[in-house]
């Protein structure tokens, strides 16, 4: 069969139809490559910085060191709240070729250190400085002790505008010069600068320093301030590294902590995620409540809400005793009881030391500390308590015991049993004056005092504390007491000083002391409040006034930057130390924590 022959009209349109499929096929192929999805939209290089997008990008190199490194020179560039990339490029260096180098560069630098003596200029320290260290690499390099190395260290940093990215380069050489090390912008070479950076290892700038095994050892990478552990809890987000904050506070040497936030800045949110979230890992969890802020956590959880009011019928005994286990703690059972008593009632009464500041009231006179102090251990007696240890299971007194003791009393007691009344058959009777019917053998044990008075609040604040630290004596086991609006304890002096006690001794009944607040002038006013801080291993730092940042800075030497950033956290962020480690936090909860635990009437509307 014959063929048809083409025109060369018809051959050409068959060409381009050709052509046009091929283009087709290419354009389609191209789309679905992984580098057309990854790479940006455009790409501007100019003279001192770059454009991939819509970010701005600049690149530095470092051309100069001091003398010395410390280990840890480079972390506060990898730490900083910055988008910024690292590159090291490290190219050893064959020792022999190191050796006849540096005997090469000792000969002239001692051939111009006898040129200038000859001359009678003044001596040169950097002269001989240069060659002190020239004969000590040689010496370390020909017994093997070090090798020698090429450095080079490039650094690229992004913003969303030049402004910004001018910013954050003062930043970057701010740094850089407070150690003396020198860094310039790598001009007509952003192109190779960005290759540089990139994770192909390609050093096209090429910009490098002699280092030895020992200074180059310095500029390893991963110091970052991290607080991951195997174990315990989610604190949050470590915002220097976007690593999560998963910590144990009974891994330190003490497990309590302080937290410190104006109000609304999220103190009682993170306690109570912590809270929370200890409770999975079989915490027991105590808490004082002075603002009915825990009841709906403490319902969903299933704990104990105990309300204290003149109108309860909730009783706790001050006079109970510890049923301890140890024979140690049981010797002196009694005896630390009748010092808390002490504390307590003075404060009852109305008494502070002088100078303590606080509420007003009379003081109680060294007569009357003595006649209370013997009215408390008959009280004792007549219930058939003594030092002895076997008689501490017998029921206790109660405040009446002690109110009839002291009526009966010859010197000051008649006087005492009159400003004690209003606790026995007065406004304030009942709450306390009754043997104790409390349980809190729960997981979560929350006791209320916002509808007690005022002048009742500190007072029973100082009862509850003693209550838990009996059960605590008791029985150990991991538990986590929280004590918040705490600055109320610390108005008076006694009840600072039983805080404190309990700061102090709560390792080691396995206790872990939380104390909230958000009057930092008055809380870190009081010797006992410092002392508390001193004694506590974790802080926790959210959002400050003006006027308790200058506090606070001085109490754990913050950093200027730090200063400035603590009056200006969102919500939810802070600094968290522990132990000698700090780092910047958000606090994030899940959807059903926050649920949960908010107190934002605005949250889950």
């Amino acid at each position: 069969m014959a063929r048809k022959k083409l025109t060369p009209a018809e051959i050409a349109a068959q060409a381009e139809a050709m052509e046009a499929a091929e283009i087709q096929q290419a354009f389609e192929q191209g789309t679905n490559t992984l580098r057309d999805l990854i790479s940006p939209s455009s790409i501007e290089i100019h003279s001192d910085y770059f454009r991939l997008g819509t970010k701005y990008g600049r690149t530095l190199y470092v051309y100069g060191y001091p003398r010395s490194l410390y280990t840890g020179w480079i972390s506060p560039i990898i730490n900083m709240d910055e988008v910024v990339d690292v590159s090291m490029y490290i190219y050893p260096v064959e020792s022999a070729v190191v050796m006849k180098n540096l005997r090469t560069k000792v000969t002239q630098l001692e051939a111009s250190l006898n040129l200038n003596a000859e001359k009678g200029r003044v001596r040169d320290p950097e002269l001989e400085a240069a060659i002190s260290d020239a004969e000590e690499l040689r010496d370390q390099l020909q017994v093997g002790a070090e090798r020698f190395f090429r450095f080079g260290l490039y650094v690229t940093l992004w913003a969303d505008s030049l402004d910004e990215l001018k910013f954050v380069q003062q930043k970057i050489e701010t740094i850089f010069g407070q150690q003396m090390i020198f860094s310039k912008v790598a001009s007509s070479q952003q192109e190779q600068g960005l290759n540089s950076i990139m994770p192909q290892c390609t050093d096209q700038l090429q910009i490098r320093r002699n280092m030895n095994t020992g200074a180059i050892s310095t500029s390893f990478p991963f110091t970052s301030a991290d607080l991951t552990q195997d174990r315990g809890i989610l604190y949050g987000v470590n915002m220097h590294n976007n690593g999560l904050v998963i910590f144990d506070r009974f891994t330190l040497e003490n497990a309590n902590m302080v937290v410190f936030a104006k109000s609304g800045a999220g103190k009682s949110f993170a306690v109570k995620l912590e809270a929370l979230r200890s409770m999975m890992v079989g915490s027991e969890i105590l808490i004082i409540d002075p603002e009915n802020e825990y009841q709906k956590l403490c319902d969903a959880v299933g704990g104990s809400y105990i309300r204290l009011s003149l109108n309860s019928d909730v009783r706790i005994n001050p006079f109970d005793l510890p049923k301890v286990v140890d024979s140690e703690d049981a010797n002196d059972a009694l005896r630390a009881n009748l010092v808390t008593l002490h504390g307590l009632f003075r404060l009852m009464l109305g008494g502070v030391s002088a100078g303590a500041g606080g509420q007003n009231g009379p003081v109680l006179t060294a007569n009357e500390e003595a006649d209370l102090d013997q009215a408390l251990i008959d009280t004792y007696a007549r219930a058939g308590i003594t030092s002895d240890p076997l008689t501490h299971q017998s029921t206790p007194p109660t405040i009446m015991n002690l109110y009839d003791t002291l009526l009966h009393m010859e010197g000051t007691g008649p006087q005492l049993a009159q400003r004690l009344r209003k606790y026995t058959t007065g406004t304030f009777a009942g709450i306390f004056s009754q043997q104790s019917n409390v349980d809190i053998n729960n997981q979560m044990v929350v006791f209320n005092i916002r509808d007690l008075e005022d002048e009742l609040r500190p007072v029973a604040m100082y009862i509850v504390l003693s209550h838990i630290w009996n059960i605590v004596r008791a029985q150990q086991k991991k538990r986590m007491l929280i004590v918040d609006e705490a600055w109320q304890l610390m108005k008076y002096e006694d009840s600072a000083n039983f805080l404190f006690s309990l700061a102090k001794r709560a390792r080691k009944y396995y206790l872990g002391l939380t104390t909230i607040t958000q009057d930092v002038e008055d809380f870190m006013g009081s010797k006992m409040g410092r002392a508390i801080v001193a004694n506590s291993s974790m802080q926790l730092l959210l959002k400050q006034s003006a006027s308790a940042v200058d506090v606070l800075s001085d109490v754990f030497k913050l950093t200027e930057e730090e200063k400035r950033r603590l009056a200006n956290f969102p919500v939810g962020q802070g600094l968290f130390f522990a132990g000698q480690n700090h780092v910047h936090i958000q606090i994030i909860a899940s959807e059903t924590e926050e649920s949960l635990i908010t107190t934002n009437p605005n949250k889950g509307k």
